[in-house]
């Protein structure tokens, strides 16, 4: 439930100017409001799951686009049924919607949205209903360019830099030159995943494995794994384990917390997920993430 100092559960990834938001639960506009983002950057909505607690901000965010001369398509993704939410919502609270909105309902695993140089890719996870785990990893990046190296093999400053950067052969003089003799080693791109609503299991590492950000529910204490198994969520503890069995994963920031513990015992929540990776921090409401390149 949404308390006074914590909305319910959204993230927003910003990529070249790009805004994608997953999930979007009672309070979303307030802190889009409030970071001064622009609506009409929003390209990309995907759901987890149609609990209220997931789904109750995107009505208002619908109607909010309309207002920002929008021209895109907005696309949304989610599991069964989320197509009916949104025509419901639409027909019911009579919204002036003046730009195209794309639904996808996913009912397999694999890659649901691309662009350049990323793809996102959804998987299903287990919880009382069905469920989605979502993770965008990006292409890798060619290698850095050594200008000194170009100038050795006689490549004059200019377009042909560009070409051999972006990948391609160039001809000097007759010859022929690969960018491999001009670039280092190929760079990793970065990855985002965000999983909540779920039991823990092991096909989730396999998906989030190399993230750079991993999002993800930790919503009880370890003294509570037994009624998280009931109702099909995890701990902090859990998460963290997810998170250290995964591999390559650089910092996991936990979400989506039990309204039982309040924002001073929320640090119980915290120790026992450090004491299994270190690299654990609890979101709060505005938080900023920089995901920076590794190489």
């Amino acid at each position: 439930m949404p308390l006074p100092q914590r909305h319910l559960t959204s993230v927003l990834l910003r990529r070249e100017g790009e805004l994608f938001l997953f999930d979007g639960g009672e309070g979303t506009q307030v802190s889009l409001r409030r970071l001064n983002l622009r609506w009409k950057k929003i390209s990309a909505i995907f759901i987890s799951h149609t609990h209220a607690d997931h789904v109750t901000g995107i009505p208002g965010i619908l109607m909010l686009s309309s207002q920002v001369d929008r021209n895109d398509p907005l696309y949304i993704y989610g599991p069964p049924r989320i197509a009916e939410y949104i025509e419901t919502s639409r027909r019911v609270l009579d919204m002036y919607i003046n730009y195209e909105i794309i639904v996808k309902e996913i009912t397999e695993p694999g890659v649901v949205h691309e662009g350049e140089g990323f793809r996102v890719r959804a998987f299903f996870l287990r919880h009382t209903k069905p469920c989605l785990g979502y993770a965008m990893e990006e292409e890798g990046r060619p290698g850095m360019f050594h200008p000194e190296k170009a100038l050795e093999l006689g490549i004059p400053r200019g377009p042909l830099w560009a070409k051999l950067q972006s990948g391609e052969n160039v001809e000097v003089d007759g010859r022929i030159i690969h960018p491999r003799e001009v670039l280092g080693p190929p760079r990793s791109g970065r990855k985002f995943s965000f999983v909540t609503d779920s039991l823990a299991f092991p096909g989730i590492a396999g998906e989030v494995a190399g993230s750079d950000l991993f999002v993800c529910e930790g919503m009880f204490e370890n003294d509570l794994e037994e009624s998280a198994r009931e109702k099909k969520h995890m701990t902090s503890a859990q998460a963290a384990r997810i998170a250290a069995g995964a591999g390559g994963i650089r910092k996991l920031a936990l979400i989506h917390y039990s309204p039982r513990y309040t924002e001073y015992n929320l640090k119980g929540l915290l120790a026992e997920a450090k004491a299994i990776f270190p690299e654990t921090v609890l979101t709060k409401d505005r938080m900023v993430f920089p995901i920076d390149f590794i190489d």
